[in-house]
């Protein structure tokens, strides 16, 4: 793609996001939400094959419905209440049809089944954009409504976090295992959103470090199915010995980066007299990391059938930039000792 066409482009994402980051109207917080949406779709449209051709056309028509429902509802609410604003939104119709336009946005279950599908289609790089920068704006807009119906949340939290522990299960497409992975940690966030929406933030955060590393040590390794991940440690070696920390790290395992939300998570629902729920929630992190260990597995105790002139391709040095991977990766494993005095923030 042509840079200059591509620096506009991702100037039209930040833009659209921090419209809707700084808007306080209904009508501004949607116009940012529709200029996030059509600046990536010619990134996801860019190599022109029929697969990607097709998941941008999901994509599209998914969040022109979900746009509309948001439009739909926030007019509704300035016909019942008389008020534009953001803030102001009491009436409990337009805030049950904009929770779930927003959850139709960032693909939380049962409203989930597109997102699969299209991050298959995708490129790794532009699949990290779906995945992190374009949950930004609708998770800006739910962190301000905070929906009243605290039981409505917790249905699509608990709902998400087993949809994606379940629909990661027999997969082998690592684009699909990490969509699975985004729908359940976007169930935990949901989880504590009406309780600790600092928590949820928090998480958010935790969510894109760990993606980020992961994307970028898939795209290092160019591998898209589980069974490109064997030929690995004869590309690069001491990647494969870090990416299976971030794995169990996306997985909360500690003592890694990625326990620090689920337990606060955790405890926090547990403050709330809802430990049903959390135990729920714990459990169906155990399906979750069941898949991560599967990769983990595929990673480092299997290698793929080689012969000598088979190896050669796979030994030549990346041209790619490794810093960022190194940086977030670090993240990704070590910020567990800083659970405290992220707490006291």
């Amino acid at each position: 793609m042509n840079p200059h066409i591509l620096a506009t482009l991702l100037f039209g994402l930040g833009l659209g996001t921090t419209i809707t980051f700084a808007s306080s109207h209904w009508l501004l917080a949607w116009m940012g939400l529709e200029m996030n949406t059509l600046a990536i779709i010619p990134l996801m449209a860019q190599h022109h094959h029929p697969r990607a051709v097709e998941a941008t056309t999901k994509y599209f028509l998914t969040q022109a419905t979900a746009a509309a429902m948001l439009l739909f509802a926030s007019t509704t609410n300035a016909w019942l209440s008389g008020q534009w604003e953001i803030q102001h939104i009491s009436h409990p119709v337009p805030v049950a049809m904009i929770t779930l336009a927003l959850a139709l946005k960032v693909g939380l279950a049962p409203l989930h089944a597109w997102l699969p599908e299209v991050l298959q289609g995708l490129d790794l790089t532009t699949g990290l954009i779906l995945s992190t920068w374009q949950k930004l704006a609708p998770f800006a807009l739910l962190l301000q409504i905070q929906p009243a119906d605290s039981h409505a949340l917790i249905a699509l939290g608990l709902a998400s976090t087993l949809v994606g522990g379940w629909g990661g299960l027999n997969q082998t497409q690592l684009r699909k295992i990490l969509a699975y992975s985004s729908i359940a940690h976007l169930g935990w966030m949901i989880l504590v959103l009406q309780f600790s929406p600092s928590l949820t933030l928090l998480a958010l955060l935790t969510y894109f470090v760990m993606t980020f590393s992961t994307f970028m040590a898939f795209k290092l390794n160019n591998s898209t199915t589980i069974n490109m991940l064997a030929t690995s440690w004869s590309k690069a070696p001491a990647l494969t010995s870090i990416t299976p920390l971030i794995l169990l790290s996306l997985g909360g395992l500690p003592p890694l980066t990625g326990f620090m939300p689920k337990w606060l998570i955790l405890q926090e629902l547990a403050k709330q007299d809802l430990a049903l729920t959390a135990t729920f929630a714990a459990l169906s992190a155990l399906l979750s990391l069941y898949f991560y260990l599967r990769l983990t597995y595929a990673m480092t105790l299997t290698m793929s059938p080689n012969n000598l002139p088979g190896t050669a391709p796979w030994r030549l040095s990346s041209q790619q930039a490794t810093l960022p991977l190194a940086l977030s990766s670090s993240a990704a494993t070590c910020l567990l000792p800083l659970a405290p005095a992220t707490m006291a923030l």
